[in-house]
């Protein structure tokens, strides 16, 4: 068995690693109208990893955090955020900066940049914007580049992390859309790429059918409905 990545909608996504370890990525799950109605109440969380405060990103990580007792890794500022809605306090051990690497179960988490804001629904500071790469023991690697744009600096999180799968927002508007997203595929450098934040509402334009004609020769675009697991 290899990596599974199930996308859950908008950003929020599931990781399934070869150990079997289920971590969610963004849960956006409850209130998220592109979330399957049976994939709103997990039955089981090891793990959970957030880029940034924006409302539809931190979505229901603490109640997930809480409810199964599990780790929940974030950017600093965003982790005491979420310790005091309800996740469990770690300390420092899941509190991370940029760069940062910290190890759950059989996974390493590392934070990377973004260009993006960052703030909690009830207006609190939450550090700033991140990516994330997640890198499965003896399992597909994933780069979820969060909220962002195209910026150069990908090109690094390429020669650093060396990901297979590269998942990049479309949406356009508050994020980058398709253009964008095709010059950071070829950036990133990832053999495979999941198109995400899109479809969610109208204002949300970008489609993966815009981006697919635009990415590099060699890429592959794959392009699951909500609740369709994917084998990395």
């Amino acid at each position: 068995m290899g990596t599974t990545l199930t996308w859950l909608g908008h950003a929020a996504f599931r990781l399934d690693t070869p150990a079997g370890t289920r971590l969610f990525v963004d849960p956006w799950l409850t209130g998220n109208p592109s979330c399957p109605e049976d994939e709103r109440d997990p039955d089981r969380c090891d793990a959970v990893v957030v880029t940034h405060g924006h409302g539809d990103h931190v979505g229901d990580a603490a109640a997930l955090a809480a409810r199964f007792h599990c780790p929940l890794v974030a950017q600093v500022e965003l982790r005491a955020w979420l310790t005091r809605q309800g996740a469990p306090d770690a300390g420092m051990e899941h509190a991370v900066n940029k760069g940062g690497t910290v190890r759950v179960l059989d996974v390493e988490v590392t934070l990377t940049h973004a260009q993006h804001s960052s703030s909690t629904p009830d207006g609190t500071y939450a550090g700033e914007a991140c990516g994330v790469v997640v890198r499965p023991d003896d399992g597909a690697s994933v780069y979820f580049a969060g909220d962002t744009n195209a910026f150069g600096d990908m090109a690094l999180i390429g020669r650093v992390h060396r990901p297979d799968v590269a998942v990049l927002p479309i949406g356009d508007h508050f994020t980058m859309g398709p253009r964008e997203a095709a010059v950071a595929a070829e950036l990133v450098g990832a053999e495979r790429v999941v198109p995400c934040h899109y479809g969610t509402f109208p204002i949300l334009s970008g489609t993966p059918d815009a981006l697919r004609p635009l990415l590099p020769e060699g890429v592959t675009m794959l392009a699951p409905a909500p609740g369709e697991p994917l084998e990395l």
